[in-house]
């Protein structure tokens, strides 16, 4: 008996098959008209095959009335393809299906937005819509790579020796830097449960329990503003957990994973065969920013001495007055145009700057061209010059003042220069290790010293560094992983001693009341014998995103919310019923709209 609905998929038949008769069902894709003949791009899960309907078949009379999207039941015989009219770039592009009969399924209403096709439209009926927006090619093959990407990082880190574990989503509620999700208790009448920020605490506790390597693709719960490279609401995250290693130990067990799905799923482009480590401090002086693009070939460099006391008065009162004050200098090879830097200025501005200094180097000229130039004179110029390895044809734009407060801007403008002058790659993926974070920072709001990364980190000189060293001085086995400009990872070896522990939240300002209020469970079981442990957790969405080249995460998550956190599809979030409010003890007090 044939099954009631396919015989094969849409993406099965090739040329022997020919001569077969086959029944397939699936969404009409297009239809079109040549001339008497019917012509059906029938599309399932699998593929696209061609019906051809003559108008002497039985089935010409219901292929009329199908439009985009039907979903219908074809009955007919494989045939090749015409010569000249087969397509190569389709699997079933040799073959076609005589129709002999149709059955219509069930019919679709007037498009919202066409599937057929990738036009670009508005966000909002994308999302309202994503079941229509995921039939799409493109998103459709995403969805798929990103299910085949979670199949290989699970291989990947079981032949490491890992263990998937899967921890609590409805925990304790924890100050991890977001706000979290809150879930009311109907039986303890109100408390709340939250939903987790990360695993952090529990991977942790799963070391103190013995479980030496764990890991788990994730979901996450921050209630935070939309990013184009992180969902509002929830994303997940490939999160792991080691006993007895060192920061080397994690890099060496972790790097492999990553650039073996990112050579596997990358599509061609070489991946970095050993991951650089970059200390923090290096990273946002050489590129102002903690999560480089190496594509992008320039470094900056500090050229404050060839300012000081110079002719250019607006930088060298500027360091003679603050000792803090630094310049900058980004070197742009090619960019040696007086358009270029007048274009380069104009964009600063357009930031809110007050522009940015230039010099340049042109061909059939001695020296350097630019008011800096003139101003402090061809001996310091060509001390730049060399310096920073620059020839006829190039420039440099100058940034001046305290590095904490410009450093952003110094970047952004790297950028911008390798971008417009075409210096940055496109075609591989680069990354690297930041490693030396500080293990804490000045809170100029609260006055105070603050935890810079995560409290949980182990300080670099232990005990005996929180005790001695000025904090700000103190660094941290803390560690980022860094694509292409995209940061996929944060880490670190964890802090497993409840004396060093107590010290680092008691520079923060937090007595051993609040550690035991806010981490009790992991602080007391830290009391028991805590292996020394460290751990990361890579963003899979963030992941999926660079490897399908999509530059917001929405392309390659199934049902994103938008930019308000709003799901529009599904009503989210939506008002409780009088009657689920009452079971929660809870009673509303909006704001006055």
């Amino acid at each position: 008996m044939t099954h009631a609905y396919r015989s094969h998929t849409c993406g099965q038949l090739r040329i022997d098959h020919a001569g077969q008769d086959v029944r397939l069902s699936g969404w009409v894709h297009r239809v079109r008209d040549h001339g008497g003949l019917l012509f059906i791009d029938l599309r399932d899960h699998y593929g696209l095959t061609q019906i051809v309907i003559d108008p002497a078949s039985p089935a010409f009379k219901a292929a009329e009335k199908v439009r985009s999207e039907w979903v219908i039941r074809v009955d007919g015989k494989v045939q090749p393809r015409p010569a000249g009219t087969e397509n190569p770039d389709l699997p079933t592009g040799l073959v076609e299906i005589a129709a002999g009969n149709i059955e219509v399924h069930s019919q679709a209403a007037e498009l919202p937005l066409p599937v057929f096709g990738d036009t670009e439209y508005p966000e909002d009926i994308r999302l309202k819509y994503r079941f229509l927006d995921l039939r799409r090619d493109r998103i459709h093959g995403n969805i798929m790579k990103r299910g085949a990407i979670i199949d290989s990082l699970r291989r990947r880190m079981k032949e490491q020796g890992f263990f998937e574990f899967q921890t609590p989503i409805l925990t304790a509620s924890s100050p991890e830097g977001a706000r979290d999700y809150l879930v009311p208790s109907r039986v303890h009448p109100g408390k709340f449960y939250a939903l987790p920020q990360a695993p952090q605490q529990f991977k942790q506790l799963l070391m103190m329990s013995g479980f030496d390597r764990y890991f788990q693709i994730a979901p996450c719960f921050r209630d935070e503003d939309a990013r184009a490279d992180r969902s509002p609401g929830e994303f997940y995250q490939l999160d792991i957990e080691m006993s007895f290693v060192t920061q080397q130990d994690v890099f060496d067990a972790v790097e492999p994973v990553l650039r073996g799905v990112f050579e596997e799923f990358g599509g061609g482009p070489p991946v970095t065969p050993k991951f650089p480590m970059i200390a923090f401090r290096d990273s946002v002086r050489r590129y102002g920013t903690d999560k480089p693009d190496l594509r992008n070939p320039i470094k900056m460099q500090s050229v404050t001495e060839n300012f000081a006391g110079s002719g250019f008065k607006v930088f060298a009162n500027m360091i003679a007055n603050d000792p803090k004050v630094e310049v900058w200098a980004i070197p742009a090879p090619k960019g040696g145009s007086r358009a270029f830097c007048d274009r380069m200025n104009s964009w600063a501005q357009s930031q809110g700057h007050p522009g940015l200094g230039y010099m340049f180097w042109r061909e059939g000229e001695e020296g350097a061209a630019g008011p800096i130039a003139k101003n402090i004179g061809p001996e310091r110029t060509e001390a730049i010059k060399t310096q920073l390895g620059l020839a006829t044809g190039d420039a440099a734009f100058f940034v001046a003042g305290v590095p904490a407060k410009f450093y952003k801007f110094a970047g952004e403008a790297r950028t911008k220069t390798g971008d417009e002058l075409g210096l940055t790659a496109k075609d591989r993926f680069d990354f690297c290790w930041i490693v030396d974070f500080p293990m804490f920072e000045w809170n100029e709001d609260e006055k105070k010293v603050d935890f810079s990364h995560n409290p949980f980190s182990m300080p670099q000189g232990g005990l005996e560094a929180l005790e001695s060293k000025d904090p700000l001085d103190i660094l941290a086995y803390q560690y980022d992983i860094v694509c292409n400009g995209v940061e996929l990872s944060s880490g670190a070896i964890r802090n497993h001693r409840p004396d060093v522990m107590k010290k680092a939240f008691e520079i923060a300002g937090y007595s051993e009341a609040v550690l035991l209020e806010k981490f009790g469970g992991m602080y007391r079981a830290f009391q028991y014998g805590a292996p020394p442990h460290g751990g990361i957790a890579p963003g899979v969405d963030r992941m999926v995103m660079l490897l399908c080249n999509e530059p917001n995460i929405r392309e390659v998550v199934l049902f994103p919310m938008n930019q308000q956190a709003e799901d529009l599809l599904m009503g989210a979030p939506s008002e409780a019923t009088p009657k689920q409010l009452r079971e929660l003890h809870i009673r509303l007090n909006l704001p006055e709209s």
